[in-house]
């Protein structure tokens, strides 16, 4: 039995590795002793498990696999269940061995017997659990089969499907409320009246409709046009904020974090960091929080682009728009595996052929550096949503020329908040103070600082003085 442990398990059972030994000792035998019943015998022994691999190679037994997340997608450190379904579609019958294959940040991989002991109709289901850490897009499967043949003497093993992309998205945390709201306030409602006509008595009204009720009848407008006006009623918009996400690799890729990425099994290579991380964090946790106060929400990258263009687990990549419950969906998928662009450190490996390939299509390599950070084009889509609503920008480390070109975009916005993730947050009192001059309210943070305190912190007094020449020319610094 020592013997048999050793030998491969991928070709034969232990009992089909007995039946060749034994057919070849009997026909050592039959060649010594000259017996031909014993060579009869071996040839026996030894052909038997050969026609059963061939055949269970020939005639493959076929199935159908389904498969379910629920929740999907689902966020960092929550479980999600999995469900598996597994049918014979071909002819065929016996049992198989199977597992699922995982990431091996995911934990082990689970295998069962087919068919199930709760198998109906020929299909079998399964259930099992997973939970990541760690947010982006993991390959889960291929269901993988290990057949024998009847007599039990040959094996054969091969996935049955081609497996199912699950993406975790990163976990918003509760955000303080603060005075961010500004002239639009907290409520997310914003009343505007329509002007149709100069007069102060006209600003809210109309032509009298049949079945408006004669309380709203506007008698001073009435006596002016002699005819019969009734009170307009105010139309409600929604309120809107634009946030600015950074992840040009240039500026997260210094300090003792450096890029980190997730390869191999566990999935796409992302380039990263930990303070980049932390600005994923906060911009779900943003986000979410302005989602809730009914929010419409743009996202864009420094370079005025949409921020998620490069993303591969994007829905849409190149809308930069998103209201309601469906959008902040969108943008927690489009967050789950983002990562810095701007260097060849910042490419993309996909499970997929097709998603390799969109990747391709969008990545911005170091031959392809994109727009300048906070140029013009980024200046345009302020200006064309100007006094909407607030500005957020969150940012990696920049450069005092740098904060002299965003320092302008404070005056488009009923407000401006700026974070800076990096590690070493004090070496950034000076890029402060030229954003501070500008209009925005900003603060630096290292990734160990939760995101919610640093959110807390723009209810401080923070000194925000009156704009100097040198910022209001901010744009003619670096452009």
């Amino acid at each position: 039995m020592a013997l048999l442990d050793k030998v491969p398990r991928h070709l034969f059972t232990t009992r089909g590795w007995g039946m060749i030994t034994a057919g070849g000792i009997a026909l050592g035998a039959a060649y010594i002793m000259g017996r031909r019943d014993l060579l009869t015998l071996s040839v026996l022994l030894i052909v038997l498990p050969l026609v059963s691999l061939a055949g269970i190679r020939l005639v493959k037994p076929r199935f159908q696999v389904y498969r379910e997340f629920n929740p999907s997608p689902v966020e960092t450190s929550a479980p999600t269940t999995v469900r598996l379904a597994v049918a014979r579609t071909g002819t065929g019958s016996g049992r198989a061995t199977m597992e699922e294959r995982l990431p091996a940040r995911l934990g082990e991989s689970p295998a069962f017997r087919f068919p199930s002991r709760s198998a109906t109709v020929g299909t079998s289901r399964y259930e099992y659990h997973l939970r990541s850490a760690r947010r982006g897009q993991f390959l889960i499967g291929p269901v993988t089969a290990e057949f024998t043949d009847p007599f039990g003497l040959s094996l054969h093993r091969q996935a049955i499907d081609d497996g199912d992309i699950l993406t975790v998205t990163p976990a918003a945390v509760v955000l303080p409320l603060t005075g961010l709201a500004g002239a639009r306030g907290n409520d997310g409602i914003t009343a505007t009246r329509i002007r149709a006509n100069p007069s102060d008595d006209d600003v809210m009204t109309r032509e009298y409709r049949h079945g408006d009720p004669m309380r709203r009848v506007h008698w001073a407008a009435t006596a002016r046009h002699g005819d019969l006006m009734v009170r307009q009623e105010e139309s409600v918009t929604t309120p809107e904020a634009t946030i600015v996400m950074d992840h040009r690799y240039s500026a997260f890729s210094g300090g003792s974090a450096g890029p980190a990425g997730q390869a191999g099994q566990d999935g796409p290579s992302m380039a990263s960091s930990a303070a980049f991380e932390w600005s994923v964090v906060a911009v779900m946790s943003i986000s979410a929080h302005l989602a809730e106060r009914n929010y419409a929400l743009r996202l864009l990258d420094t370079g005025g682009g949409p921020a998620f263009l490069h993303s591969p687990s994007a829905p849409e990549p190149d809308v930069e728009e998103y209201s309601g419950g469906a959008g902040l969906q969108s943008i927690g998928e489009s967050l789950a595996a983002i990562q810095l662009t701007g260097s060849h450190h910042a490419r993309r490996d996909n499970v997929l052929h097709e998603w390799a390939a969109r990747a391709a299509t969008r990545d911005r390599t170091s031959h392809d550096p994109g727009p300048e950070a906070f140029d013009d084009l980024l200046m345009d889509k302020l200006s064309a949503h100007r006094m909407r609503g607030p500005v957020i920008a969150v940012l990696g480390t920049i450069s005092r020329m740098e904060a002299l070109a965003l320092a302008p975009a404070a005056g488009y916005a009923t407000n401006a908040f700026a974070i800076i993730a990096a590690e070493r947050p004090a070496e950034y009192a000076d890029v402060l103070e030229v954003l501070r001059q500008g209009g925005w309210r900003a603060v630096a943070v290292a990734p160990s600082v939760p995101v919610a305190a640093a959110w807390s912190q723009f209810d401080q007094d923070l000194a925000i003085p009156a704009p100097t020449a040198d910022v209001r020319r901010g744009t003619g610094v670096s452009r």
